[in-house]
């Protein structure tokens, strides 16, 4: 009898230690700074992440990840807990090819930030650009800027030649006479700019430029508490700036290579607000039609299933 007794009490705590839920040892992020993400600088460089759970005994990892694919496909494949700055065309792309995430938060709104630019005094409108070489990064907010734009002269992107690149391959490319018109965002444009570089458009009337985070759906559903928390850290952040305006500059500037001046013409082209307003749903909505009509997406989702709730 008193045998059977120690066997069962043992199959109890044996049952009560498997039903405990695992602690976290580490948080993984990314930190994509470009084109000129405040939060993120602030938040890795004053430990603001470290700060708010080095007391659970929590190690936080920054990653440094910047193009959607890579960031998504580390989210699915579970090496990724936040994709801390992730645009809102890589987030839907990604949910519709199954992968789990949960939108948490906006990380900015520019639509301002993402440009056209061209140092051919030839190219002013859509119809300019009609025939010619365009290089920039498909799938992205950038993208949809110029096929918005190209709308508006009842063009489409096949009436143009665009070459899929990245932003400083784009911004060399213009320079050596490659293409005739480079997309751009932050300081590579500010720099093409600088060089002679004229803005044909900016997204303002096309897009939000609605960049977000997300998080890894089974990390939501595990670790709510975490997830709030982590969203608390990036709030502060964005009161920080206000509230610390020049320390802000003094960091981005250190952290960037970027004179003062130069942040401050392009900090007032970013809104960081982090809440989820109606008109963030309705821009992540219509760049899903983008993103179909243009077939870079095949299975449409309902935008309110990617948003933790």
């Amino acid at each position: 009898m008193f045998k059977k007794l120690v066997i069962l009490i043992g199959m109890v705590f044996l049952l009560i230690s498997c039903g405990e839920k695992k602690k976290i040892e580490e948080i993984n992020l990314t930190y994509v700074k470009a084109p000129l993400n405040v939060p993120s600088i602030l938040e890795k460089n004053l430990k603001m992440f470290d700060k708010e759970f080095e007391k659970d005994g929590i190690k936080v990892k920054f990653h440094e990840l910047t193009t959607g694919p890579e960031q998504t496909n580390a989210l699915a494949a579970g090496e990724l807990d936040f994709l801390h700055a992730l645009g809102g065309t890589s987030a839907i792309i990604a949910a519709s090819n199954g992968v789990d995430l949960k939108i948490t938060n906006v990380y900015s709104r520019s639509p301002k930030g993402f440009m056209i630019l061209s140092k051919k005094d030839n190219i002013t409108t859509p119809e300019s650009l009609k025939g010619k070489k365009i290089g920039g990064p498909k799938g992205t907010i950038l993208h949809q800027v110029l096929v918005g734009y190209l709308g508006k002269g009842n063009l489409k992107e096949d009436d143009v030649q665009f070459i899929n690149m990245g932003l400083p391959e784009a911004f060399a490319a213009m320079e050596s006479g490659n293409i005739d018109a480079a997309l751009l965002a932050g300081p590579v444009a500010l720099k093409a700019i600088n060089n002679g570089a004229k803005v044909v458009t900016n997204g303002e009337g096309l897009t939000q430029g609605l960049v977000v985070t997300a998080v890894s759906g089974k990390f939501l559903e595990k670790n709510p508490d975490i997830v709030k928390r982590f969203v608390k850290v990036n709030e502060e952040a964005v009161k920080y700036i206000d509230k610390n305006f020049e320390d802000m500059l003094k960091i981005v500037s250190e952290d960037v290579g970027l004179t003062k001046e130069e942040i401050l013409k392009l900090y007032p082209l970013y809104d960081f607000n982090p809440k989820i307003k109606e008109a963030d749903i309705k821009d992540l909505e219509e760049t899903q039609e983008f993103l179909i009509k243009n077939g870079m997406q095949e299975n449409r989702i309902d935008i309110n299933s990617i948003i933790a709730k």
